[in-house]
């Protein structure tokens, strides 16, 4: 008798975590050191910011002292008083607007939050319009356990991976399921591109002619370094309305991935409840909830911090730009995030899936450097590669790079 259940069988026969993720996390415990392990490994395949880790740690550090109340239970999707002090943190940082405490539901994390709102707006076998390229975390957050169907909508490298509405109404009409939403992430993932507020009224426009909920993925929101402000979905209208939704998290404006912290903003009251009955299984941490609670109140250090967080990913951004044009690895900058996208299609063997796939091996076996496939973030064009700058220390990030161009010759 199999001890499996077949879905537990398919998990094992068809992970959901992407072979760059596996092969990371089977080299980080023999990571670069400039003296030590001088040909150790060099991930920059994940999209973290490491840049900051001390400021934020002494940052929280000031609130050490935890009250009694954290430890016991408390609302599902938050305390009251941690998504008072987040709505206000969030209005007047980046949303543009106010909301109330009962517009957000805090859980464990972005991918908690997409696997619940998308659990409540969309049935088992329905399609999500996911924008390529993309961050490749959705196929696992929304395919997994929701059992939804990504519909991508793939845009092509000649157009500058523009989005169109006219590529949306192809996805939709040739899409082999009911399609009920549409993520669209702001800054982008892989891109590092900011929206204009003139695209994100007409991405909202074909939404609402169609019926279709729009998710509105912002966890970048703070991260922009480039000269394109910032535009929430949230300050297009004065109502998010019933479809439209907002999600954010600490893990990237605040380097903090690992304190597993996502927010949902939503003026439809049915769709909060009914991620309130789901939640039990994906609680954030009540020491969690007061550490980030006290920091988000304190509004020169919070100010002070995304300031500074700012500053250095430009900083870092510029460097590593002009790193790969020295060595000759043709690029697009980006103006938020923590990452670039580097063209690497003159150096495939065959403009095909599978000789991106041997480039990426052959970079990671020669170089020691782990870059995330294009495959993964579904370009529909071999031969693009992620390379996130912000999740290494600069030198280390320089020394790959100088790595992937002696291999590319």
């Amino acid at each position: 008798m199999p001890t499996l259940s077949r879905r537990g069988r398919h998990l094992l026969d068809a992970p959901p975590m992407a072979a760059y993720v596996h092969e990371h996390l089977a080299r980080v415990e023999r990571g670069w050191d400039p003296t030590a392990r001088p040909d150790g490994y060099i991930p920059l395949c994940v999209a973290e910011n490491k840049r900051r880790t001390q400021a934020l740690l002494t940052a929280l550090a000031k609130y050490g002292d935890i009250p009694p109340h954290v430890l016991g239970y408390d609302a599902m999707i938050g305390n009251r008083g941690f998504r008072e002090h987040l709505a206000a943190f969030m209005g007047r940082t980046f949303l543009g607007r106010t909301f109330e405490a009962e517009n957000l539901a805090v859980v464990a994390g972005a991918g908690s939050v997409l696997e619940l709102l998308f659990h409540v707006i969309a049935d088992a076998g329905d399609g999500v319009l996911v924008p390529t390229p993309s961050y490749a975390g959705f196929w696992a957050d929304l395919e997994t356990r929701d059992a939804l169907t990504i519909v991508r909508v793939d845009c092509a490298s000649a157009e500058g991976f523009a989005l169109t509405t006219e590529r949306l109404d192809a996805a939709i009409a040739t899409a082999e399921c009911p399609v009920s939403a549409l993520l669209f992430t702001n800054p982008d993932n892989p891109l590092g591109r900011v929206a204009s507020r003139e695209t994100l009224l007409e991405i909202l426009s074909w939404a609402e002619a169609r019926g279709i909920h729009v998710v509105f993925d912002e966890i970048y929101a703070l991260s922009v370094f480039g000269p394109t402000p910032f535009v929430s979905a949230a300050s297009l209208r004065p109502s998010l309305g019933d479809r439209v939704h907002v999600v954010w998290a600490f893990s990237k404006d605040f380097g903090a991935s690992g304190l597993r912290c996502g927010v949902l903003v939503s003026e439809n009251a049915d769709v909060i409840a009914a991620v309130d009955q789901l939640a039990y299984w994906s609680v954030c941490s009540g020491h969690t909830q007061y550490l980030l609670s006290s920091f988000v109140a304190d509004t020169a250090a919070v100010d002070a911090y995304v300031a500074d967080m700012r500053r250095d990913l430009a900083e870092t951004h510029d460097a590593v730009v002009h790193a790969l044009t020295r060595a000759g690895i043709p690029h697009i900058p980006a103006a938020a995030g923590f990452f670039v996208l580097c063209d690497l299609r003159a150096h495939l063997a065959r403009p095909t899936m599978d000789a991106e796939r041997q480039l990426w091996r052959r970079l990671l076996d020669e170089a020691n450097v782990n870059l995330t496939p294009g495959e993964a973030c579904r370009i529909a064009e071999p031969g693009f590669f992620r390379l996130c700058f912000a999740g290494a220390e600069l030198d280390a990030v320089l020394v790959a790079i100088e790595r992937i161009g002696r291999c590319l010759g």
